[in-house]
């Protein structure tokens, strides 16, 4: 299996360069997660594997959506040859509210999955972004695990029971954002403007309530409580405390989103205070 590490890193593939890839297996990450629903060419994947050296390079999501099955599966069969072991590709059905198309996403990823396998990419090269029990269920099941996005560790708990219910092992690899700034406020206004767009959608919002937060708690962009428990701030102490809550719900991975204008300076105090620096 892979070796994710215990922290990795994600961010927006309009956002990732090959300096930034560097400087984050410099700094002692495991892993490298590709958002904003990269291109099913994964050229961008490519990039930053050729920059580097150790790091695994994940897409976190390739929205099935948007890029054929067969299409993907050969660029990973691509980048496989290239750098054998270091890749995986996260596959996800995207959000009701941004794809008219969007229907039986369950069954949508299945016969994704099925396309895969009918072009043979492995179990062990392939995970599932998950949030409902049966798309965990389906990621144990089928994939090397799950990656949830934007959630709480009560949710990690609950997926971890799913995920071994279905299949003992499974990865699970939730991302937790973190702010680190000096003034707190300022810190919650920029998780704010972030996660403006995400409390729109109706997907994370439901996960979110069915996990413990009151549907209260998105009113005015998020009580204080709200955002500091889904973006990590304002401290490295508190960032920590928020990713190793993960780790004692049961996940095995946790890919962190580090925002405001320095993302690199962030990752940089988080990896010295979770002990990743040389």
């Amino acid at each position: 299996m892979t070796d994710f590490g215990t922290y990795g890193v994600w961010r927006g593939a309009a956002a990732l360069d090959a300096r930034f890839a560097t400087t984050v297996e410099r700094l002692g990450y495991g892993a490298l997660w590709i958002g904003g629903s990269p291109s099913g060419d994964l050229r961008i994947a490519e990039e930053l594997l050729d920059a580097t050296e150790r790091i695994v390079v994940a897409t976190g999501i390739v929205n099935i959506w948007k890029d054929d099955a067969a299409e993907v599966a050969r660029s990973v069969r691509r980048i496989e040859e290239r750098h054998p072991g270091r890749f995986v590709v996260g596959i996800g059905s995207g959000h009701r509210e941004a794809t008219a198309d969007r229907v039986r996403p369950l069954a949508s990823l299945a016969a994704y999955l099925d396309v895969f396998d009918a072009e043979g990419i492995g179990r062990d090269q392939r995970l599932l972004a998950a949030l409902g029990d049966r798309t965990l269920a389906l990621a144990a099941e089928r994939s090397l695990g799950a990656h949830p996005y934007l959630t709480v560790p009560a949710h990690t708990a609950r997926a971890r029971r799913i995920l071994d219910e279905n299949r003992p092992g499974a990865l699970l690899a939730p991302e937790q954002k973190v702010v680190i700034h000096p003034d707190q406020e300022e810190a919650r206004a920029i998780a704010r403007r972030y996660l403006k767009r995400y409390f729109g959608l109706e997907n994370y919002v439901g996960a979110l309530i069915r996990h413990g937060v009151a549907e209260s708690a998105f009113a005015d962009g998020g009580s204080d409580e709200l955002i500091d428990l889904v973006a990590s701030n304002p401290t490295v102490a508190a960032a920590v405390a928020g990713l190793r809550a993960h780790l004692d719900a049961g996940a095995d991975h946790v890919s962190i989103q580090a925002l405001g204008d320095d993302p690199l300076a962030s990752l940089e105090q988080l990896a010295e205070g979770l002990g990743l620096s040389a």
